[in-house]
């Protein structure tokens, strides 16, 4: 559990409570950037923490806190790590950008790309879900279904990048996705004026929940908070990996039975076993929670709280009730649930200029195919 060397720990690291522009950029001394301006056009962060009486009242959670991470320009927590990728790769030159998602991470970086006049190419598994991939090439996109599913997708996009010097933004395995992920943690703190005692999070992949783990200790490093809270992770029934293995029952993970929730609907997360290692050293814990349950709490949100929610956006917010009846949350405690995403529709009558391919990850000429996608548009412009 170490984190990136460089930064000077102590409260003068963290900005003056209520000075400066309210969005991530404003903890860029636990970034890693250098001097000068930010480039990245789009803002990101700064997102409401709420306090629904509503829903408080209805889950019996007098100190519930929603961090509604809604408001970004994609709708979803992954404009946060986009955004620092982005904002790195335009410093170092980049002209193309790639990664693999199954929805939610894909669309971020295609509206960063857009704002960043940087060539986006991304890959997909065959069932993501045809709105987003849409509306990725609404944004300028080129997207490539993988017939092989997600991993086969996450393995091309990393091979594409390597060979043809793309900026790489695939989910945990660049280090800035985390650093980006952990400024949520910094909001959260700034927000409440402390730290929370449990913090719920949905878990796919599992970054969004490694990047808290490492701003709340961070936190801690710098004296403003005495420890970092818990964490409970919240996997969907028909997808749940890191819940069989945080539970220590030993043998294969229960078969992917598949669910509604496209952006947690990850068999083999990139960085699963550190999600599992940062639940265990903090006390935490993992829970499923079905798909009815997400949607419940879909409803939930829209009718006591005002937020419209996908279904893995309102995963931590299903996964109260089972944390509480597994007696992992105690009602007086002061709990943060994330919501981490909703969804976009593309006006009708836009021609989406991003190309779509659909591929076999093994096809005889697949790579000269991919070193040439996005090349006519990028003399175009």
């Amino acid at each position: 559990m170490t984190e990136p060397a460089g930064y000077s720990y102590g409260p003068e690291s963290l900005p003056e409570p209520g000075s400066g522009p309210w969005t991530m950029w404003r903890y860029r001394r636990l970034l890693p950037l250098g001097d000068g301006p930010i480039r990245y056009a789009l803002p990101v962060g700064g997102t409401p923490l709420l306090g629904p009486a509503g829903l408080r009242a209805r889950l019996g959670l007098p100190r519930l806190w929603l961090k509604d991470e809604t408001w970004g320009p994609s709708a979803s927590n992954k404009d946060r790590a986009t955004a620092l990728v982005i904002e790195a790769g335009l410093r170092a030159g980049a002209k193309t950008i790639t990664t693999s998602s199954t929805g939610n991470a894909a669309l971020a970086t295609a509206i960063g790309a857009a704002a960043a006049a940087l060539r986006a190419v991304i890959f997909v598994p065959i069932g993501c879900g045809a709105a987003k991939v849409e509306l990725m090439r609404v944004f300028g996109a080129d997207v490539v279904r993988v017939r092989e599913g997600y991993r086969a997708a996450f393995d091309l996009s990393r091979e594409a990048a390597a060979r043809f010097g793309w900026l790489d933004r695939n989910t945990g395995v660049n280090p800035l996705t985390l650093e980006g992920k952990k400024t949520v943690a910094f909001e959260i703190w700034e927000q409440l004026g402390a730290a929370p005692e449990v913090v719920l999070v949905p878990v796919g992949d599992g970054p969004t929940l490694v990047g808290l783990a490492i701003g709340f200790r961070e936190l801690a490093a710098c004296g403003v908070i005495p420890a970092p809270p818990r964490l409970i992770g919240v996997q969907a029934a028909g997808c749940c990996p890191l819940v069989h293995a945080w539970s220590g029952r030993g043998g294969p993970p229960p078969p992917v039975l598949g669910t509604i929730a496209d952006g947690i609907d990850v068999p083999e997360p990139s960085i699963g076993e550190r999600a599992v290692a940062e639940v265990r050293a903090g006390g935490g814990a993992f829970v499923a929670v079905t798909d009815d349950e997400m949607v419940t709490a879909m409803g939930e949100l829209a009718s006591f709280a005002g937020i419209g929610a996908e279904a893995a956006g309102a995963a931590a917010t299903a996964g109260l009730r089972v944390a509480l009846a597994q007696g992992l949350v105690d009602p007086a405690e002061t709990a943060v649930a994330l919501v981490t995403g909703r969804e976009l529709s593309a006006s009708e009558g836009i021609a989406p200029p991003g190309r779509l391919l659909t591929v076999n990850a093994d096809a005889p000429g697949l790579w000269a195919e991919l070193a040439a996608l996005g090349e006519a548009r990028a003399v175009a412009r």
